[in-house]
């Protein structure tokens, strides 16, 4: 009777840890006794998640689920957090799973550093993980694509892919040799820097010449352009009337007053070329040539006299010429 009675009475108290522990597993411990705070996030699915599961932040937890909800094609989770849970208002929900059979949870980014906290009620933006029965079913189907690829390989199948690549190599043996010993030949030279792509990638001073050609080309062509941009920017300056020969195109009253310049300078030389007025009498009439000759002449005949004279009587003609 008494070993009855100690059975009956440690079975209660087996079956009232037992509750206790599930309804602290389920409540959040000692979130049931302690004050927080509600935030929520919507998703598209939830997975397997459920209320009181665990809410964390980098490993930790913070909180747990509190509802679950449908609301406008929606999920809504509502958690509620413990009062010291540092989440921001750019802090984002994601649900995420603990191993491939583990427990479903919401995980909570940082957010930036110097973001706000999230206050009571806000709504935090959500982030979604691929659906993991999407992932196994195409890891699934993935696997049996090989393991169907395996089979049909085998035998026969194998024979009549492989027996027509076999027949060619054999019937064609003596050229595919000479051309595998062609193409050994060939990256033997180029190893030993022969031939132009072997000095091209061997002989330095070919390669500072290849290198320095392209960089003479490369400041040529930037010449040409800044060429082609001056250019242009002149004929634009042109177009709008700047500058000389702008105001020359465009302006009526300066064109009107060159071309006028331009008439008077053809009838100035017209009629120096006819021998009118002084500059045309110059130029053309012999009599004029003939004094200037003359004139020349005598200059020089003065000249000579005064080297023959010598400097003192030089000096003396001068001063009597001025009373000294």
């Amino acid at each position: 009777m008494k070993n009855s009675l100690e059975t009956k009475l440690g079975f209660f108290v087996a079956l009232t840890v037992l509750a206790a522990f599930l309804i602290i597993e389920t409540l959040g411990s000692a979130d049931i006794f302690t004050r927080g705070k509600y935030v929520s996030a919507q998703f598209d699915t939830i997975q397997d998640l459920k209320v009181g599961d665990r809410v964390k932040m980098a490993g930790v937890e913070i909180g747990r689920v509190d509802t679950i909800a449908l609301t406008d094609n929606k999920v809504s989770v509502k958690m509620k957090l413990k009062p010291d849970a540092n989440v921001k208002t750019d802090s984002k929900a994601v649900i995420k799973f603990t191993g491939l059979m583990g427990q479903n949870f919401v995980g909570i980014t940082f957010g930036a550093p110097g973001s706000p906290r999230a206050e009571d009620g806000a709504i935090l933006e959500s982030e979604e993980q691929p659906d993991l029965s999407v992932i196994m079913a195409k890891l699934d189907a993935a696997a049996g694509g090989i393991q169907n690829l395996t089979k049909s390989f085998t035998g026969d199948k194998i024979d009549n892919l492989l027996g027509p690549l076999t027949d060619f190599i054999k019937q064609n043996s003596a050229p595919i040799t000479a051309t595998i010993a062609n193409i050994k030949n060939v990256s033997s030279q180029i190893a030993a820097g022969q031939g132009t792509v072997g000095k091209l990638i061997y002989d330095d001073a070919l390669y500072s010449s290849a290198l320095t050609t392209v960089s003479n080309l490369q400041d040529t062509t930037t010449s040409a352009k800044d060429m082609i941009a001056s250019a242009q920017t002149v004929m634009n300056d042109v177009t709008a009337g700047k500058g000389t020969v702008g105001k020359l195109l465009t302006d009526e009253t300066l064109y009107r007053a060159t071309t006028s310049s331009m008439t008077n300078l053809n009838s100035i030389l017209s009629k120096i070329n006819q021998g009118q007025g002084s500059v045309g009498k110059l130029v053309n009439s012999p009599e004029f040539l003939d004094n200037a000759k003359l004139s020349l002449q005598k200059l020089d005949k003065a000249a000579d006299g005064l080297e023959d004279t010598g400097p003192l009587s030089v000096i003396g003609i001068m001063a009597s010429q001025f009373g000294l």
